[in-house]
């Protein structure tokens, strides 16, 4: 099978302070891996450890210092940002960030077809948007008509999601989705991913929540100060950890057997 995406030798390393009395941190180290079409692939570690970094690298959103990164074998950078957006698109952490707070739902979703470059009718554009709606667990009548302020973490999480599938990417970058959301909410959404998956779309999950990457990911990549330590498969990470910072997140979760029906 072709990988759909490629990350081959991927660094970047920030300058900070001023001059030649600045410091370089690497921020991302040589990291290397492939998606294929319908996985889910999660990056796995603490805050610093490198993984939104390395999304907004894939994103385009910053240029890596070294390395590569091909979609369907062609680098990324060669293609038109507008072209290359509309095969991957992002979910962000924070929802309430991510929108115009004066915005009512309805144009928020309507400006996606900016993005699309397909002219549809009214009529099209109305029945499409209340198709994602729906897809994602909400009622179109309850939340188009409402701002951002008057939705929920997890409501505004799914009308991101929603915006995401009206572009109809290939890839979904999911960035931490769940951490503004209710523990109630949390299974749903994730459930929604998994589902995104067996309809072919492939997802790269970022969290600091192995047990969450356990539950929705068909591989896992745990990355600790910029480079990944260790990956493979979900089963294979959680009960047979190699590296000491993977067994570390892992007895952070001390009932991760119990929490998914292992004994």
């Amino acid at each position: 099978m072709r990988a759909l995406l490629k990350v081959r030798n991927l660094s970047k390393v920030f300058k900070t302070g001023f001059l030649r009395r600045g410091t370089l941190i690497t921020a991302v180290n040589n990291v290397t891996f492939e998606l294929n079409k319908g996985e889910i692939l999660s990056l796995i570690g603490e805050s610093g450890s490198g993984k939104t970094t390395t999304a907004k690298l894939i994103l385009k959103l910053l240029r890596p210092t070294s390395g590569e990164i091909y979609l369907e074998d062609v680098e990324i950078w060669s293609i038109p940002n507008k072209n290359y957006w509309r095969r991957v698109q992002a979910v962000f952490q924070d929802p309430y960030a991510s929108f115009n707070p004066i915005y009512k739902v309805n144009r928020v979703l309507k400006n996606a077809f900016k993005l699309i470059g397909r002219n549809l009718s009214k009529s099209e554009v109305k029945g499409r948007i209340k198709e994602v709606l729906t897809y994602v667990g909400l009622k179109p009548d309850e939340v188009l008509d409402k701002r951002p302020f008057e939705l929920s973490g997890g409501q505004l999480q799914r009308v991101l999601l929603a915006r995401c599938l009206l572009i109809d990417p290939q890839i979904i970058i999911a960035d931490e989705p769940t951490s503004m959301i209710d523990a109630s909410t949390r299974v749903e959404v994730l459930n929604i991913f998994k589902k995104l998956s067996k309809e072919g779309k492939s997802i790269i999950f970022i969290t600091h929540d192995i047990s969450q990457a356990f539950y929705v990911s068909d591989t896992m990549l745990v990355m600790h100060k910029g480079a990944i330590v260790e990956r493979g498969r979900p089963e294979d990470i959680v009960f047979s950890p190699k590296h000491p910072y993977t067994k570390g997140l892992i007895s952070a979760v001390p009932k991760l057997h119990e929490r998914f029906g292992f004994s």
